[in-house]
């Protein structure tokens, strides 16, 4: 995700937070979300999805994924807005802990910019599949 901000170095970007959330939290979220534009693959009419988004306080989209230089990859990664309740809750119950990891995230960008992706510190990341079949049909995890 580090392309988005330029590494912390896009103006008004340089402080790179990361949030630690419930995972029961995430999943409500993905529960409420509605895809933010419309594809005939949701199974309904677009004025149910225009209805649907009028109501809805999560918003999905899947976006490309990046490598650590910014090129675009085969996989997606998933992009959420809240909004309403969801926001409160996401800042009064959801959140687990928030560090900021601006420093951090300017040591790796080094190791980017020399190209020695051997020293960078990544996430383990792993396909993330829910008990829910509903909720990985509606995200298209399967």
């Amino acid at each position: 995700m580090m392309y988005r901000n330029g590494w912390g170095r896009k103006e008004g970007q340089e402080s790179v937070l990361a949030i630690h959330l419930k995972m029961s939290a995430f999943k409500k979220y993905l529960e409420n979300a509605v895809y933010s534009s419309y594809n005939e693959r949701l199974g309904i009419s677009r004025e149910e999805w225009q209805d649907q988004v009028k109501e809805s306080s999560v918003r999905l989209q899947w976006d490309p994924d990046h490598d650590p230089f910014g090129n675009k990859l085969e996989r997606r990664a998933i992009q959420i807005g809240l909004r309403n309740e969801f926001v409160k809750t996401f800042a009064k119950e959801d959140l687990i802990l928030i560090e900021n990891i601006s420093e951090f995230v300017k040591d790796q960008h080094q190791f980017v910019l020399n190209a020695d992706l051997d020293q960078l510190i990544l996430p383990e990341e792993k396909p993330l599949l829910f008990d829910d079949e509903d909720l990985n049909k509606k995200l298209r995890l399967k």
